[in-house]
């Protein structure tokens, strides 16, 4: 087996180690070593998904209005989805000769522009408008990364979520509200890293409990407040005095919540059915590292948000694949996409393209369906195509790209940033990795400076009700302003609208309007989640246990929270011992 090998990243420049069963996968793929750190990586591939900021566009083939990733004055040539996807047009008739005189992603770039694209990612959905990244969905609005639910809104990374908004990385939930990383809840508000609750509001890290409030580290509870038991009818007196159905009770909840979650004892990561595994939010996985938000994975490495997933590394947004390598938004049944984007559904064998659909052998394609062996959308005999494959390879590495910023791109590195469709504020990364608008220029990622607004504030957030029942419908017909006023770092619209169903849910479960638009909303959320980083830590549990008798707990870990934090971190068992 191959040594570990130590590298300097040639992004940010700061040192770091490919391992010994690293070297087996590139071997395995046949790919050479990267020369970008795995975070410097994983921030490359999310310059490449575009979830949540969407315009106005025309689809340059049927004519008709439609939203897309794209503004209407970009490049690129967008198709609505239903153009897209149907038979009146051919990918291969923008096939072209691959010049071996000029750097592949030289003309890669200029080929992305060319070959029509969706304004969207997703299908089989009804009345889902403003969203993206959704699939089998009904009536859900503004909301990216959503599957399987129904009467939804402002949801990012949620699956089965019925009567539900405003969540974050959901799964199962049915009339729940400003819920983070939680599973299987019903009439749930406000809860962070919960499973399995019914009725209560304002929790963190409990399981299997109805009826609490203000609580924390619960396990099979009901009726209780700030952690103290309290009976049926005692506990629906005391609740009176928190005045949930106001914003100032609201308020006042969320900031003695902070001092909850702060004070509770946190585990090291949220991992369950776990062996060999490193990351965060992960559920039935082995031999796994570095993996955020997934489930169900074996042997897969710097990861984030996917399912089903074998023998992959480095991936965004990924499901049902085996042996990827530096992909985003690949799956459905798909083996070996290198260096691939949006190719889904029965692919195999794909390198360097883009919104493939039911194809394999394909080098440089974009949006080819139901093909193999092409390159640049070119159709080839297998040993045609094979032979230039492999002199395209050879030329990518004779013949390198460089961006603006003297970074090298050989075969072997994914697209150049500055190659993507989309700018830095606009793309998934400006989430995990955020930065201002002049280190975004000089890291050569790009920036869309903001739009002029046009509208007239109708209603001030200052001036909205403290009740939802003090409101009636007429509300629907207001702009209201964002109570940030854009004085924030949360990409704020300033202004916002309710729509019919999102009243509707308020009044039903008595939640009073909220004052900051739904981006503001949306980092809020944001701001519960840990960063998809590891640190190396030692548990902080003092107390006596069976595995350590005296002193702290001997016992380290690699953990999402940072050194600096305030909170009370503790390893498996310390945890196990405590609190499950």
């Amino acid at each position: 087996m191959t040594a570990a090998e130590g590298k300097t990243c040639q992004n940010c420049k700061n040192q770091f180690a490919i391992e010994p069963e690293d070297f087996d996968f590139y071997k395995r793929v046949a790919v050479p070593p990267p020369t970008w750190c795995p975070q410097c990586r994983m921030r490359r591939r999310m310059m490449f998904r575009n979830e949540r900021t969407l315009y106005k566009n025309t689809c340059k083939l049927c004519g008709r209005d439609t939203i897309a990733m794209y503004p209407a004055d970009s490049p690129y040539t967008v198709y609505c989805f239903e153009c897209w996807t149907s038979d009146k047009w051919d990918p291969l008739q923008y096939g072209r000769d691959y010049d071996l005189s000029r750097p592949f992603f030289e003309q890669f770039w200029k080929f992305l522009q060319a070959v029509p694209r969706p304004s969207v990612e997703g299908s089989q959905n009804l009345n889902c408008p403003y969203t993206n990244y959704t699939w089998e969905c009904k009536n859900v609005y503004m909301s990216s990364s959503i599957m399987y639910s129904d009467n939804a809104a402002y949801i990012k990374g949620g699956e089965k979520c019925i009567d539900t908004f405003d969540c974050f990385q959901v799964t199962e939930l049915t009339k729940c509200y400003e819920c983070v990383n939680c599973e299987r809840l019903n009439n749930c508000k406000f809860l962070v890293n919960s499973r399995d609750c019914i009725d209560s509001a304002f929790l963190f890290d409990c399981a299997n409990c109805q009826n609490c409030f203000l609580c924390a580290n619960l396990r099979n509870q009901s009726f209780m407040i700030e952690n103290k038991k309290y009976s049926e009818v005692e506990y629906f007196e005391k609740l009176k005095e928190y005045d949930p159905g106001t914003s100032r009770g609201i308020e006042s909840a969320k900031e003695k919540f902070a001092e909850v979650s702060k004070n509770a004892i946190h585990k090291f990561a949220r991992i369950t059915k776990a062996v060999n595994a490193t990351g965060d939010n992960l559920y039935n996985v082995k031999d796994v590292k570095a993996c955020f938000d997934l489930h169900d994975l074996q042997n897969v490495r710097y990861a984030l948000r996917g399912w089903t997933v074998k023998d992959s590394m480095d991936m965004y947004g990924t499901d049902d694949t085996q042996w990827d390598y530096e992909s985003v938004n690949n799956g459905l049944y798909a083996s070996h996409l290198i260096f691939t984007t949006n190719c889904h559904t029965h692919c195999m064998d794909i390198q360097y393209s883009d919104y493939c659909r039911s194809s394999s052998h394909l080098f440089g394609c974009i949006s080819v369906k139901n093909k193999q062996y092409c390159i640049f959308n070119k159709q080839y005999q297998k040993e045609e195509y094979e032979a230039l494959v492999q002199k395209i390879k050879a030329q990518m590495d004779a013949t390198p790209y460089a961006d603006k910023n003297g970074r090298v791109f050989k075969y072997g590195e994914f697209f150049p940033p500055e190659i993507s469709p989309f700018v830095y504020n606009e793309v998934v990364a400006q989430e995990y990795f955020p930065v201002t608008e002049a280190q975004a220029i000089k890291e050569g990622f790009g920036w869309k400076k903001t739009e002029e607004k046009n509208y007239q504030i109708t209603l001030p957030a200052g001036q909205i009700p403290e009740r939802v029942t003090e409101t009636d419908d007429l509300i629907l017909q207001k702009v209201i302003g964002c109570l940030h006023g854009g004085q924030c770092d949360h990409q704020c619209s300033t202004a916002f609208r309710l729509i019919p169903a999102e009243l509707q849910f308020y009044k039903q479960t008595n939640i009073p309007i909220p004052r900051l638009c739904p981006n503001c909303r949306h980092y809020k959320r944001l701001g519960k989640r840990n960063p998809v980083t590891l640190w190396h830590r030692r548990c902080m549990c003092a107390t006596r246990h069976d595995h350590h008798l005296m002193g702290q707990c001997p016992n380290e870990f690699e953990t999402s929270y940072a050194p600096d934090r305030p909170e009370i971190v503790y390893c498996e068992q310390c945890y196990q011992a405590e609190v499950a």
